[in-house]
């Protein structure tokens, strides 16, 4: 059951401060996320490509904590947030994406309100991808994968519950009862919450996994597939809905 923890930011500070003084200063602590309202000059040589695949994240956080670990350059991906972190180089970045028709989308949110907007904002929202026929891949988090773990860290806030009444009626459609009746109960797991190694995981199985199936693996099992190696590392294939939607869904029981 979610256990009340309540602090404050200075609790934070002051719990980093006393930590550093006993372990010495910690050096990969990313600054806060603000906002780069002046556009940068790319070479027109460079926004005649595109790329292959985009990550959008409900938060500018995730997506600095994805581009500050090279996620992007990794794997030829773009990374966006969905309110147009990084504002400096957005506009131009989708001008990118959108001259490839084979492009790849991937969600990445949290089990919040908001993150469970996520699709359906970049599905029809004329900022982003209305009008296309892409296939987007949620790569999570969703409450359905919160409710099997016994170890994730659930959050509880009567803001959360006022967010919750307020999803759109087309989102509550793609969610369980179980799943409306926990984002209306102001519960909500955020990714910030996972190890940044766990994140990266999550996030680089889940694009070898399109992979796969975009090279025509096949598995055995209706709803799971192999990542080539002998270990389980927990992520499943849900499926891909063409009724409209264009989504697949990639699940991962390792999250917590």
């Amino acid at each position: 059951m979610p256990q009340p923890f309540k602090f404050k930011q200075s609790d934070i500070t002051q719990w980093l401060r006393r930590w550093q003084e006993i372990n010495g200063e910690v050096t990969n602590i990313l600054p806060p996320s603000r906002e780069m309202n002046e556009p940068m000059q790319i070479n027109s040589e460079v926004t005649a490509y595109s790329f292959d695949r985009v990550i959008v994240c409900d938060t500018a956080e995730i997506a600095q904590f994805l581009i500050a670990n090279n996620f992007h350059f990794e794997h030829n991906c773009a990374v966006l947030s969905i309110d147009g972190y990084p504002q400096n180089i957005f506009s131009t970045v989708m001008q990118m994406l959108k001259q490839n028709p084979d492009l790849k989308i991937y969600a990445f949110h949290s089990a919040t309100p908001r993150g469970v907007t996520t699709i359906n904002e970049l599905r029809n929202s004329p900022n982003w991808f209305s009008g296309n026929n892409l296939i987007i891949y949620d790569l999570g988090l969703l409450p359905r994968h919160v409710f099997p773990s016994k170890n994730m860290w659930i959050l509880k806030s009567d803001e959360s519950v006022e967010q919750g009444r307020q999803i759109p009626s087309e989102v509550k459609q793609t969610l369980s009862k179980d799943e409306l009746e926990w984002l209306e109960s102001g519960f909500y797991v955020e990714l910030e919450s996972f190890s940044p190694g766990k994140l990266l995981q999550v996030v680089s199985q889940g694009i070898a996994k399109t992979q796969a199936v975009a090279n025509g693996y096949t598995s055995t099992s209706e709803n799971s597939l192999d990542s080539g190696d002998s270990s389980d590392d927990g992520i499943i294939f849900i499926g891909v809905d063409d009724d409209n939607r264009n989504v697949g869904f990639f699940a991962s029981d390792s999250f917590g």
